[in-house]
């Protein structure tokens, strides 16, 4: 039998803050207050470096009230399938920020973090410490390329 460190090894979880980018430009325009912008918390992330975009169960959809944007196809382990989009998460992890399409999971599956988010935020998944790694950001040392 494994042990528990080796069986959870190469593991990354994470905790990312998530809210409606619609809700946040209203705020910031004075159209409604603050207090209003429809956010979250949410811990034990999966940092899923098979997983192109951020995946969100259902129920954290509907809590954001995030805009349908339609169907799209989508391969899994289990084969192809499609799986509704959905626009505007304003994505927040370790004090850096983006805003990403998502892909709809069914209620109770864990919210994946796919490459396309973790690339544009420069963050690295680091499998022997088991945490995301912060890339640098400097005028003299970038992850960004042009």
């Amino acid at each position: 039998m494994l042990s528990t460190a080796i069986a959870h090894m190469g593991k990354v979880v994470t905790t990312i803050k998530v809210a409606n980018f619609v809700d946040k430009v209203l705020a910031e325009r004075g159209f409604i207050p603050p207090e209003q912008i429809r956010a979250l918390s949410v811990d034990e992330v999966i940092v899923d470096t098979g997983a192109s975009m951020l995946c969100l169960p259902s129920n954290l959809i509907q809590s954001l009230g995030l805009r349908y944007a339609g169907e799209v196809g989508t391969r899994t382990a289990t084969g192809a399938g499609t799986a509704r989009i959905f626009q505007g998460v304003l994505l927040e992890i370790e004090g850096r920020e983006g805003t990403f399409d998502c892909l709809e999971l069914p209620d109770g599956v864990a919210t994946l973090l796919g490459v396309i988010p973790q690339e544009q935020l420069g963050l690295e998944p680091d499998l022997q410490n088991q945490c995301l790694r912060l890339l640098p950001i400097t005028p003299k040392e970038s992850y960004i390329s042009m």
